[in-house]
């Protein structure tokens, strides 16, 4: 086990960095973030920010030689690069698992061969593939296989001939042809899972999204309690099987009929998991820092219901958002991301709501989130 005070690594110096330095400096431990941007959020609190490439041997060497153990908070970071230092220093997640979620095409057979079922699609790795692919795949949506996130690299296509030319303006990059489902909601769930096998769900939150971002979470999600289970088990089950060591997300559609299916997986804390900062026994960030630190998981418990709202680059046109009335709200919880350039569709910092029911929450975050527009 590394206990507090050891220096910890990370791989990117986003919000989800930033959120992880927070909980591993509460509990103790020290920070080195590797990031090339001299104004990254995580790096302006980390103990050490190392200005440099992901791909840089001698940063990733100094960050071997100084780090006890090392994670990420993103799935873009190169797998190399998490391969080459866990030659040197434990790193988890596993670069395999992180290989696995860059890829669409490689996320949806992992899927589909698991058993944990996904919507129908076709890999479409050239233009000619869309000619054989099957035409009950339309209306789909066409999917950027890597780098795509919040909405961006993908289009929705009715026929062969859209999604020929969605295929083009994507730069005929790798890409998913997946049909499109009639959706009764879209759940996440948050799993983490220790080197030791034992591993732990969050409760499962409910999400809307606005122009593929996320936009609210609902927790507990308003599903049945067997639809709950299922999506933890089988979440469960993908990092068993993946043999994952860290914290995982799966995000889940329910369809009409009540079936389940797995749409994509981040090697990583999550989005939709920020509720647990405010909400639980333990935040994913401190469950991130348990994982790789070989202790033992902590609880999973939802102390209240709660409701987490995106904070969007949009709420700073007219200048910064009068927190006055957030603060109004005694349930209300702010936190923002340090973030230097307020942008259309960035995200900027989430606030959270605890309620007496998820209903309630909802009801009272809707009112802040019109109140700050």
């Amino acid at each position: 086990m590394i206990f507090p005070d050891a220096m910890l690594g990370m791989l990117g110096g986003g919000q989800l960095g930033r959120m992880f330095t927070l909980a591993a400096h509460g509990m103790g431990y020290r920070v080195t973030v590797l990031d090339p941007d001299p104004r990254s959020p995580a790096g302006a609190i980390a103990d050490v920010h190392i200005k440099a490439a992901y791909q840089d041997v001698e940063a990733l060497q100094q960050l071997a030689d100084t780090c006890e153990a090392v994670t990420t908070e993103f799935e873009n970071v190169p797998a190399d690069s998490l391969r080459w230092l866990a030659a040197h220093c434990p790193v988890s997640p596993a670069h395999e698992c992180v290989a696995v979620a860059q890829d669409r095409i490689r996320e949806k057979r992992f899927f589909r061969d698991g058993g944990f079922g996904c919507a129908p699609f076709a890999a479409i790795e050239r233009e000619s593939d869309l000619a054989a692919a099957d035409p009950q795949l339309f209306p789909g949506i066409l999917k950027r296989a890597r780098f795509g996130y919040d909405g961006k690299g993908q289009a929705r296509v009715s026929d062969a001939a859209g999604a020929a030319s969605a295929f083009r303006q994507m730069g005929g990059e790798p890409c998913v042809l997946e049909q499109l489902l009639p959706l009764a909601k879209e759940v996440s769930v948050v799993v983490a899972r220790g080197a030791d096998g034992r591993a732990v769900a969050f409760p499962v939150s409910e999400n809307e999204h606005v122009n593929g971002i996320l936009d609210v979470s609902i927790v507990p999600a308003r599903v049945t309690p067997e639809i709950a289970r299922q999506a933890e088990r089988r979440t469960l089950g993908i990092a068993e099987q993946l043999g994952y060591v860290g914290v995982l997300a799966v995000e889940w559609f329910v369809l009409a009929d009540g079936r389940l299916l797995a749409n994509e997986m981040a090697p990583r804390p999550h989005n939709s998991g920020h509720y647990t900062i405010d909400a639980c026994a333990t935040s994913q960030f401190e469950q991130q820092a348990r994982a790789m630190c070989g202790l033992p998981l902590g609880a999973t418990t939802l102390l209240a219901p709660v409701v987490m709202v995106n904070l969007l680059g949009d709420l700073w046109r007219k200048g910064a958002p009068d927190w006055g009335k957030l603060f109004a709200c005694p349930e209300a919880k702010l936190h923002l991301y340090g973030k230097h350039e307020p942008r259309p569709g960035r995200k900027m910092g989430h606030f959270t709501v605890i309620g007496a029911s998820a209903d309630a929450a909802l009801e009272r975050a809707r009112a802040i989130r019109a109140a700050l527009a």
